[in-house]
């Protein structure tokens, strides 16, 4: 249901750009480092939110692949410590059931 929203708050965002962009369509100067131009608004406008959606989506997918990083690395430390227990043998069956409950 939450991808559903966030699907759904997307398209309305989207909407929203394109009808706010398609109304802007006078030219405007554009100052760069090295010269200007002059573009229409709307390609401004698109150029500037296509741009905003890539700087956040490269950081939720750095911010993905650490905690995915982070993930195996648990996975690794928690494999490497039941390995351990297991060479240790509990003297009965009710206390390798106990080791295992906690």
């Amino acid at each position: 249901m939450n991808k559903q929203w966030t699907l759904i708050s997307a398209l309305i965002f989207t909407l929203i750009v394109a009808v706010f962009a398609v109304i802007n369509v006078e030219p405007v100067t554009v100052d760069f480092l090295f010269g200007t131009a002059e573009w229409p608004l709307i390609l401004v406008i698109l150029v500037s939110v296509l741009m905003g959606a890539l700087i956040i989506g490269s950081a939720g997918a750095f911010q993905i692949m650490r905690l995915k990083k982070e993930l195996r690395a648990l996975k690794k430390e928690e494999m490497e410590k039941l390995q351990h227990s297991d060479s240790e043998e509990p003297a009965s069956a009710e206390q390798k059931d106990e080791r295992y409950m906690k």
